[in-house]
């Protein structure tokens, strides 16, 4: 039966026993994403003294944690949702992706589509985190790894072969472009041209929103920042100008929303021919981590809409999800039980 939308008075106001019953029904939605996927590793170090040879802290190890980023963190997250995940990407034959591909199968993850490409390197993000002993480690430096490389014709084949077959089966589709290689606008094109599915298909894309534009997606998770320098302006709290480049791109975009996330001020939720939904923050504004905040709001808004919610129920949920992780460190994830207690509690506050 076709739910009502309750929602065109643009109040943004949701019936929170709405989302949970929502939020039970994200238990075995089948859901494909495809990006890159990212080796997140953290090293800890206990500071000891300062070095002779430079000014600089010498750490001494403590601990190495090695966690999934990018769209393999989106991945986890939809996993830890409820989901049954089918992630389509490419990995190196070395540690990082040996790594993570054991990671996923211990979460009992689909890995048919993850493809292992002799000698090419895994995207790895190693954070470097500087604390006395019992106290919270700040992080003193990133270095990162990328690809210097494109991926080869057969191995993009075989990623579009993959989504070919996979979409066929899939309630939602979720993309997940850091711009390290796995995904561009004309695979997604063509996979989708191929599908003819009627499912949302959300983008987050750190580099080339844009560029997407004709390739078929049907709603887009951009933070504030990404739409800042898309249109080369400072938003802050002038409101007129995350209306306008919100409006601008999901009219050029043709989306039936646009979810743009906005730290410590929550979100904004666009959609053609309503009035713009500002969400606040769920929860403290004092973020503890914001490390892949993006991947969590993505795989629960596509969850959201997979399970029949509105655009704006799909965006409270995702709202509360983000409010969720960012309260964790590292590159965290917020699981379904999670989440409804979250809803649940906040549902009894209201009721108060």
């Amino acid at each position: 039966m076709k739910r009502e939308n309750k929602h065109k008075d643009t109040s943004g106001a949701v019936d929170l026993l709405a989302l949970a019953d929502l939020v039970e029904r994200f238990e075995g939605k089948r859901v494909v994403v495809v990006g890159d996927f990212v080796a997140d590793s953290f090293q800890f170090g206990n500071i000891t003294r300062v070095s002779r040879e430079a000014p600089v802290l010498i750490l001494r190890h403590r601990e190495t944690r090695i966690l999934p980023g990018g769209a393999a963190n989106a991945t986890k997250n939809l996993a830890a949702l409820g989901a049954r995940v089918m992630p389509i990407t490419a990995v190196g034959d070395d540690a990082a992706g040996n790594w993570l591909v054991q990671a996923f199968r211990e979460m009992k993850v689909d890995t048919s589509g993850i493809l292992r490409i002799k000698g090419a390197l895994t995207p790895t993000k190693t954070r470097f985190l500087a604390g006395w002993t019992h106290t919270v480690g700040q992080q003193v430096l990133r270095v990162d790894y990328e690809p210097q490389s494109q991926l080869a014709e057969k191995h993009r084949n075989r990623i579009q072969q993959l989504l070919n077959a996979k979409l066929k089966k899939a309630d939602a589709f979720a993309i997940s472009d850091y711009g390290l290689g796995v995904v561009n606008p004309e695979l997604i094109r063509h996979a989708l041209a191929r599908a003819k599915r009627n499912i949302p298909v959300s983008l987050d894309s750190r580099f080339q929103l844009l560029a997407y534009k004709r390739a078929g997606v049907t709603t887009a998770t951009p933070n504030e920042a990404e739409m800042e320098a898309l249109h080369n302006t400072t938003i802050g709290q002038d409101v007129s100008k995350l209306e306008r480049s919100g409006r601008e791109v999901l009219s050029e975009m043709k989306l039936q929303s646009l979810v743009v996330t906005r730290g410590k001020d929550g979100m904004a939720i666009f959609q053609p021919g309503e009035k713009t939904v500002l969400i606040p923050v769920h929860g403290s504004d004092q973020a503890v981590d914001v490390t892949g905040a993006g991947d969590t709001v993505l795989a629960a808004y596509t969850l959201g809409l997979a399970s029949g919610a509105f655009p704006v129920e799909a965006a409270h949920i995702a709202n509360i999800a983000g409010g969720l992780v960012v309260m964790k460190r590292g590159t965290a994830t917020v699981s379904r039980n999670e989440l409804l207690e979250a809803i649940r509690k906040a549902a009894s506050e209201v009721a108060l």
